[in-house]
């Protein structure tokens, strides 16, 4: 597993190196990737602030273009038709107002109408006009000598040559605009590669002066402070303190589509304010604007001032701006992980599941897998939103897919090996469950030898060799490949590795490779199935070869060295060890006792109360010097009789004690439904001729 684990580790950290190499580099289609999933963020957890109904929007839409034609006006509009717009906020106790128009060039009906603008503007002491800077475009390269400097100033705690930016052109309004205006604002912003606006840049540097963007303008205008306080990650107005991206930009914080803040057309502001002056009810109550700031903007789709936003593919422009305000409002601007944090994300992430995969054992585990580990990025990137950050999603999707990959790669190269080794090894002894058990979890096979206690399964099938002789080589091929592969079935049934065959003969064990703790009770009712499945395929048998087939079971459990034994050429999975041996003595003395399976004290023990069994003997087996206590398996037939069950454990009592005519008695009683008790009738009458002396009751087999 160790070795597994530090496979995982080395493919995830190269996975997470390389994606995170390539995310520095910032490919055009990797940061168009991941603009995709912040766009899925926003639009996933957008909602409204308590800010948001501190902004309201004026817009000069299609509708409103439509309504001034009916009254002759000709676009542009006089500029005197502003001046009911700026009356009705200053009638309703607006906060400030902001004009997304630059107003750059004069009325063309003369000076008199630009001054009617001019004194409405006068008369809102928080006005903010609109200034373009840019770097080609733009016909000032210098301050207007007839403007005051710039009442914005920035005070840098840190240098952050990055976080001000200085534009070499710019575009002013009339001097009845920017004169009368309480603050100028820059309307101009860089969308990202893909034309979306996601990020603003607060304030500009123009021929020495500050000039803030629109929103941010805005919230300065009722201030008579307006400093802004600046480091490299960040600027603070009013000792609150905001993000700054490593180009000196904010991320907005989108609310929702267009017109998620309130709004109303110009037209019915007009018609309003001049109802008022009318005496007349208007249709909007000027209540509307009270505490509020107001920001003014084209709508209308001729007018060109329509962008694309993460909320909203057509999205006006002076709502960039009010999404701005509104953040600064709320101070929850958005801000970028530390680099650091991505770096450890993505490690993180690559090396988990790089090495969860190594340790996968199946195609549903590494699925499995696959299924939590995937998702994670796009989960913790949602969690991060809700905190206010933008956590990349692709660098750490960039390197957990490859590492995944790669583990992949790697299991089928060394684990396949390793499944096709154990199938190839053992699929000639061992039931198909087992072996998937070991393909699951090879380190349970430990090759070569190992001791452990096995319960060993000793068959042959009685009198074969007389059995053989009447029969073809196809008949008795035939005959084996039935009774071997009913028994075998029924030994995999339970679990048991098949160690060989010797012509009728079988040799199964339990508990190894993979270990059983109920081994023992395992291979006893797989010993009662088998004689069952041959007693029911005995009468097919017998009309094939004209016999009938009989089968000796022996049993024992114990301790045994079991591996791969043999050669390097070729070798075989099987056990050495004297526990083998007393299970094929069990089979051969079967006979001496005319039962069918006979299992050792040890195996009887680890049965517990599990099956059935009654005591057969003591006997001294060949080839050892201590006795052992014999048991025969109960059938579920033979374990109803409690009658003979009972008159043969006190005969064999009486046999112990060397009481034999009381034995002979009671064997004899039950003799006729009872093969074993029959064979004591037999050796009770022997030993009571000629009873060794002194009687300890064990029966010596002199043969196998």
């Amino acid at each position: 597993m160790l070795k597994r684990i530090l496979q995982g580790l080395g493919i995830g950290v190269a996975a997470a190196i390389v994606a995170l190499a390539v995310w520095q580099l910032q490919p055009r289609w990797m940061v168009r990737a991941e603009a995709v999933t912040w766009d899925w963020r926003v639009n996933s957890l957008r909602k409204a602030s308590p800010s948001t109904d501190r902004i309201r929007l004026i817009f000069l839409d299609q509708y409103s273009l439509d309504w001034g034609k009916e009254r002759g006006w000709s676009w542009p509009w006089p500029r005197a038709v502003y001046a009911p717009i700026l009356d009705f906020c200053r009638r309703g106790g607006a906060k400030a107002v902001a004009f997304d128009v630059i107003f750059s060039e004069p009325s063309g009906l003369g000076v008199e109408d630009d001054a009617l603008f001019g004194n409405a503007i006068a008369s809102n002491r928080a006005f903010v006009g609109a200034v373009f800077v840019g770097g080609d475009k733009g016909g000032q390269t210098n301050w207007p000598a007839d403007l005051p400097p710039s009442t914005v100033h920035v005070q840098a705690t840190a240098p952050g040559p990055s976080a001000v930016s200085t534009f070499p052109r710019a575009a002013f309004p009339i001097p009845e605009v920017a004169s009368n205006a309480a603050i100028l604002a820059t309307v101009f912003g860089n969308p990202d590669q893909d034309g979306i606006y996601r990020r603003l840049r607060p304030f500009s540097l123009f021929a020495g002066q500050v000039i803030p963007t629109l929103g941010l303008g805005t919230y300065l205008a009722p201030s008579s402070k307006r400093v802004i306080s600046l480091t490299p990650t960040s600027f603070s107005v009013d000792a609150q303190f905001l993000p700054l991206d490593s180009d000196g930009r904010v991320i907005l914080h989108y609310r929702g589509p267009s017109q998620t803040h309130k709004t109303v057309n110009v037209a019915a502001v007009i018609e309003s304010e001049l109802s008022l002056q009318e005496g007349k009810q208007p249709s909007i109550d000027p209540s509307f604007f009270k505490g509020t700031y107001v920001l003014f903007g084209f709508t209308a789709p001729g007018l060109f001032d329509l962008k694309s936003a993460p909320v909203d593919p057509v999205y006006p422009g002076v709502e960039v701006h009010a999404t701005f305000l509104d953040n600064l409002l709320a101070g929850d601007f958005m801000r970028d992980a530390p680099a650091a944090q991505v770096t450890l994300w993505t490690l993180l992430l690559a090396v988990v599941g790089a090495i969860a995969t190594r340790l996968g054992r199946s195609a549903w585990q590494n699925v499995l897998a696959m299924v939590i580990l995937l998702p994670l990025p796009f989960l913790l990137g949602l969690y991060a939103y809700t905190r206010g950050t933008w956590l990349p999603i692709i660098p750490p999707l960039g390197a957990l897919a490859p590492a995944l990959i790669g583990a992949l790669v790697v299991n089928f190269a060394t684990e396949g090996r390793q499944k096709r080794f154990i199938k190839g090894a053992f699929k000639q002894y061992l039931s198909p469950v087992v072996i998937e058990e070991l393909v699951l979890h090879p380190e349970r096979l430990k090759l070569g030898g190992e001791t452990r206690d096995l319960s060993i399964f000793f068959s042959d099938v009685r009198g074969f060799t007389s059995i053989a002789e009447h029969l073809t080589p196809q008949q008795l091929t035939t005959l084996l490949n039935d009774y071997l592969t009913a028994m075998t079935d029924i030994i995999y049934k339970h679990g048991g590795t098949v160690d060989k065959y010797e012509g009728d003969a079988i040799i199964a064990f339990w508990n190894a490779p993979l270990a059983q703790p109920d081994h023992a009770l395992r291979a006893v009712q797989a010993a009662l199935e088998c004689q069952s499945k041959l007693a029911e395929l005995r009468p097919v048998f017998a009309r094939q070869v004209q016999s009938e087939l009989h089968q000796r079971i022996g049993l024992n459990s114990g301790p045994v060295v079991v591996g791969n034994m043999g050669s390097r050429q070729r070798f075989n999975y099987t056990f050495l060890g004297d526990a083998g041996n007393l299970a094929s003595r069990l089979e051969g003395i079967n006979k001496q006792f005319g039962t069918s399976i006979l299992i050792s004290e040890s195996t009887r023990n680890q049965l517990g109360d599990s099956l059935p069994a009654r005591e057969i003997s003591r006997v001294q087996v060949v080839g050892r010097k201590e006795a052992v206590r014999v048991f025969e398996p109960l059938s579920e037939a033979m374990a109803k009789q409690s009658e003979l069950l009972g008159t043969f454990s006190l005969a064999l009592k009486s046999y112990y004690a060397g009481q034999f005519d009381e034995a002979i008695t009671l064997f004899a009683s039950i003799e006729a439904h009872d093969p074993v008790a029959a064979a004591y009738v037999q050796r009770c009458r022997s030993l009571a001729e000629h009873a060794p002396m002194p009687w300890n009751g064990i029966w010596t087999m002199t043969e196998k």
